[in-house]
């Protein structure tokens, strides 16, 4: 399915699982629509299983917008705690569209106490009490973290996945790689039919020098390695480090939130040399979330740190804003900070929505079905590859995955049918109905 008929399918207030294999723009399609719902004075509240992913989108992570703490399950006595919340009343009488990122990493448990939670506040027996509810992710990459192992572990094997009769929208445009090669072997993972192309593919990146104008991240599977490199790295530059710390206003409740929500850092150190990693978008600058570079110097003005990036660009930095917002879009607290990291290595798991210019990944530890998809789909081209390691496990999804998709795809085209009969005049006035009866203006 294309962008367009996705969005058309949203405007209409319909449940929607939005889903599709890594770079085909499902948070820029997210992103879209909650500009739209802003436009006419609708405010979704946005939400992801973690800070990272839930940075992508400005949302909250589901266990402090739910109020779960480290909980995995809930009971009534539970909800009647929660129910004698004002603040908690307030947030869900509000609450007209809810959002949900990175689905694929909700266990079954979080996904039906959502459901219930927002029942119980709503007064109402409908699925999530009858708010619009949008879901996006793919469950190719990382599954839910577990300390057990559960019979069920994915979020659309809750009861209430299925009460909420979604409209699946499988977008199938990639942005992120334009390299026929690269998309095959992603392909060829994502069907679970390893050919000899794969293999032989990635065993000619098995330790492959890169060509000079890359600056390679390396992703590992284990956070051990990646401090390990960094700090390493960072020592043996002889130039001179520079420290920069945040600045913040706001709540100290709500500056915590930003700092467990986001990859930005209290204190930052660089050096002249330093490979980074940009972790905010700032399109009119020339980065985003995951363009890597090197640190050239420091400007003579105000010290501030001069990057050259892997496409050749030279950038000044000026410190960026982290915030939190409410469901009105008031800013509730703000840090401030360079919006860089070291980045000689990062985790897989915190590479998950990012693109990268190019990588260094050594999956020799894969312990995770889904984390080899993962780390190979951040790359837009397999000439920005560099393997240090694979096993077995690196390049299996979950068979039942595998299973179900083949399904999803068929209701995407079937959705897709049904929305392109529609006529121009007939989705407007849909649309219109739909912003009205949510009190939005139109």
């Amino acid at each position: 399915m294309k962008q367009e008929s996705a969005l058309n399918i949203l405007k209409l207030g319909k449940n929607v699982f939005i889903t599709g294999s890594a770079g085909t723009g499902k948070t820029y399609l997210l992103n879209k629509f909650i500009r739209y719902l802003k436009s006419k004075d609708i405010y979704p509240s946005v939400v992801a299983p973690t800070g990272i992913s839930a940075s992508h989108l400005k949302g909250s992570t589901i266990h402090s917008f739910f109020y779960l703490g480290i909980r995995e399950t809930i009971d009534e006595g539970y909800i009647n705690f929660l129910l004698d919340k004002r603040y908690l009343q307030k947030r869900f009488e509000n609450l007209q569209v809810l959002i949900i990122d990175e689905v694929s990493m909700v266990s079954p448990e979080i996904f039906s106490a959502m459901d219930l939670i927002l029942q119980s506040f709503k007064g109402s027996v409908e699925p999530f009490g009858g708010v619009q509810v949008v879901l996006s992710g793919d469950f190719f990459q990382l599954p839910p973290v577990s300390k057990t192992k559960k019979e069920k572990r994915f979020a659309w094997q809750s009861p209430s996945w299925k009460s909420l009769k979604l409209q699946s929208c499988y977008l199938e445009e990639k942005f992120r790689q334009d390299d026929n090669r690269l998309i095959k072997v992603l392909d060829e993972i994502r069907a679970g039919k390893i050919t000899n192309y794969t293999h032989t593919m990635l065993e000619n990146r098995l330790n492959k020098e890169l060509a000079p104008n890359f600056t390679p991240t390396k992703l590992y599977t284990h956070n051990i390695d990646v401090d390990r490199i960094n700090n390493i790295e960072l020592a043996k530059l002889k130039t001179k480090p520079k420290l920069f710390v945040y600045e913040s206003k706001g709540g100290k409740t709500y500056i915590e939130k930003i700092f467990k929500s986001s990859l930005v850092l209290e204190e930052l150190t660089l050096k002249k040399g330093a490979v980074v990693i940009f972790i905010k978008n700032n399109h009119e600058k020339g980065y985003v979330n995951g363009t890597t570079g090197v640190v050239e110097g420091f400007s003579s003005l105000d010290n501030m740190p001069i990057v050259k990036t892997t496409d050749g660009a030279k950038i000044k930095l000026e410190y960026e804003d982290w915030t939190i917002e409410n469901e009105k879009s008031e800013v509730l607290a703000t840090v401030s900070q360079v919006p860089l990291r070291l980045a000689w290595a990062i985790t897989v798991h915190k590479s998950q929505g990012m693109t990268l210019s190019s990588a260094e990944i050594d999956l020799s530890k894969t312990f995770e079905v889904g984390q080899g998809y993962v780390a190979l789909s951040r790359i837009k081209s397999i000439d920005g590859l560099k393997l240090l390691g694979v096993n077995p496990k690196a390049l299996i999804v979950d068979p039942l995955i595998l299973h179900i998709d083949p399904r999803v795809k068929l209701a995407s085209k079937k959705a897709q049918k049904e929305i392109e009969k529609l006529s121009k005049a007939t989705l407007k006035k849909r649309f219109n109905k739909y912003i009205r009866s949510l009190g939005g203006r139109v």
